[in-house]
């Protein structure tokens, strides 16, 4: 099974308000990266979703939609709060599992992307990312075998440390530049 993880709770410092309930082109920026994961994930049997957040509006809006959500009230300390909230949310993982972490600020991500990206657990990579020439990003995938040390992460270090830490099994997914633009700051 392939626990997707999309995380939701960013406190938004450098954009100067909450950016994921901010309009962005019609809808609020954290649904255009959820409504293209669920896209991608409709016809799949091999996935689950759970938006990790600590914004009630978020929570709210999921839950009339019976979205899956992860409650995440230490965020403001850093992404590696985050993540292990998505973790632990999801109980007892097997083997053979992978987690897949994305971001709530990428709106350009399309499902054929999401999809390739997925796709590559059938080849059993320990890590593997979206990435364009020598820029890599997210969404990222781990091997259940690396929840641990995803777990033991600390303060505002991601999951890419741990990636870096195991370079003998990484794929790489090609996709568009675009895609890998997340929205840091306000358009002037």
């Amino acid at each position: 099974m392939i626990h997707i993880l999309y995380l939701a709770a960013g406190q938004s410092r450098r954009y100067g308000s909450n950016k994921l309930l901010d309009d962005w082109n019609g809808k609020p920026l954290y649904r255009w990266g959820l409504d293209t994961i669920r896209e991608a994930i409709r016809e799949r049997d091999d996935c689950t979703l759970t938006v990790v957040t600590c914004w009630q509006e978020i929570q709210s809006a999921l839950e009339e939609e019976e979205i899956r959500t992860a409650d995440c009230p230490d965020s403001h300390l850093g992404v590696s709060y985050t993540i292990r909230a998505g973790i632990r949310s999801l109980g007892s993982l097997l083997e053979e599992d992978y987690l897949c972490f994305a971001v709530a600020d990428q709106p350009n991500l399309t499902p054929e992307t999401i999809d390739r990206l997925l796709d590559t657990a059938k080849t059993h990579p320990l890590t593997a990312c979206l990435a364009s020439g020598e820029f890599s990003g997210n969404p990222v995938l781990f091997s259940e075998v690396l929840a641990e040390e995803l777990c033991a992460l600390e303060g505002d270090c991601g999951g890419k440390a741990v990636m870096r830490r195991h370079p003998e099994n990484h794929l790489d997914v090609p996709c568009d530049p675009a895609e890998l633009e997340d929205i840091d700051v306000k358009a002037k």
